[in-house]
């Protein structure tokens, strides 16, 4: 298991900004991958963006069809943070989004995630 702590989710009127963080303490000396999954109630969770982290590639980055040019993935090697920028946020966005890591290319799916972070809900009203 890899420690991950979110911040950053909060109640904003539809076509606001929020940055979500995710600091992870996980050994980065591999290629591994993180994510942003949501789940909205009554709902499965659901991919966001997953990355593929190394050092000899950097950082690949897919996105999910709705959110594409709406949200952004940043990762700070240094701090070994991802962050998930989200603009023009609308109520379909609303959901707890929760950050996870497994090895590389692990994070296509729920089932392969090795570590989860405790979520941070994200509100939006139209």
């Amino acid at each position: 298991q890899v420690p991950l702590v979110e911040s950053g989710g909060g109640s904003v009127q539809a076509g606001a900004s929020l940055k979500l963080s995710c600091l992870a303490s996980r050994d980065t000396s591999s290629g591994y991958s993180m994510a942003w999954f949501r789940q909205a109630p009554g709902k499965e969770r659901e991919g966001v963006a997953t990355t593929l982290i190394s050092e000899v590639t950097g950082i690949n980055v897919a996105l999910r069809d709705s959110v594409k040019g709406r949200f952004t993935v940043s990762h700070d090697n240094a701090k070994n943070t991802l962050y998930l920028q989200m603009s023009s946020l609308r109520a379909e966005d609303t959901a707890m989004y929760y950050c996870a890591t497994g090895p590389y290319g692990g994070c296509a799916s729920p089932d392969f995630v090795d570590s989860w972070g405790q979520g941070t809900q994200v509100t939006v009203s139209s």
